[in-house]
């Protein structure tokens, strides 16, 4: 069972038991050592074994939610209550599992200029690619059963970038793809023209395609570009999807557009 940072338990006695602790693989390397003896207080749990560890070693801490742990041999949860004696092993993943993605590559990008998708898919695709998958978003010709003339697209352009480097990242971290480009585009765009281009290239397509369907989604809800719509009679900001509450907005927002499209 994997374990993760859940908050620490709160202890009930203050009688202390011994308890061995076990370490394998790269964790063993990193703690220096393949065993020691910890004391604890009596009522503790699994969790608190794991405290005091990343409590001493900031790398541990961070690999700690890709662990297992086992006591006395058998797989364990973080909320296992310990006794005196137990034998707890923390255990890294273990070999021949699934391979890690390859290097992150591909580019993003704001620009003003149209976007080529065939020679962006080019630049991706590697031979060991077996999928790859485009998303073109296309200026279309109406909204809500209103005739568009053209469109205006604003973005804050160095946050945009690197928000939208942050999306790359996590795609390639959540979903093991390595060939990942974004690029999209501002100022004027006519009907018919790409606005946003997504490609994301891997060996095969499933990833491919959850990888490309997240990033235009979260995309369009956190990525700080706007667009203007023209029609015959006005021209109006489009409304868009609200931010994520994970998002931190310190001040009032009442009036001001949500990103994005």
């Amino acid at each position: 069972m994997a374990v993760g940072g859940e908050p620490r338990h709160p202890l009930a006695f203050n009688n202390l038991m011994q308890i061995r602790i076990l370490f394998f693989g790269a964790l063993k390397e990193l703690i220096g050592r393949s065993e020691e003896t910890i004391d604890l207080p009596e009522g503790a749990r699994v969790n608190d074994a794991l405290i005091r560890f990343a409590d001493r070693h900031a790398q541990f801490d961070a690999i700690r939610p890709s662990l297992a742990v086992s006591v006395n041999q058998e797989y364990a949860g973080i909320d296992r209550v310990l006794v005196a004696g137990d034998e707890v092993a923390f255990l890294p993943p273990v070999s021949g599992g699934a391979p890690k993605p390859a290097v992150l590559r591909g580019e993003v990008q704001i620009v003003r200029d149209a976007i080529s998708t065939p020679t962006i898919l080019e630049r991706l695709k590697r031979p060991e690619d077996g999928a790859a998958v485009v998303f073109e978003g296309v200026v279309r010709n109406q909204t809500r059963n209103r005739a568009t003339l053209y469109l205006d697209y604003e973005a804050y352009e160095p946050m945009a970038v690197n928000q939208m480097k942050a999306l790359a990242e996590q795609a390639h971290v959540r979903f093991g793809v390595a060939g990942i480009s974004i690029v999209h585009r501002i100022g004027r765009l006519e009907i018919g023209e790409t606005s946003v281009l997504i490609v994301v290239a891997s060996p095969h397509r499933g990833a491919a395609f959850e990888a490309c369907r997240w990033i235009i989604d979260t995309l369009k809800r956190t990525v700080p570009i706007w667009k203007k719509e023209y029609f015959e009679d006005g021209a109006v900001w489009a409304d868009g999807e609200p931010f994520p509450q994970e998002i931190t907005r310190p001040i009032d927002t009442t009036g001001q557009q949500p990103a994005s499209k």
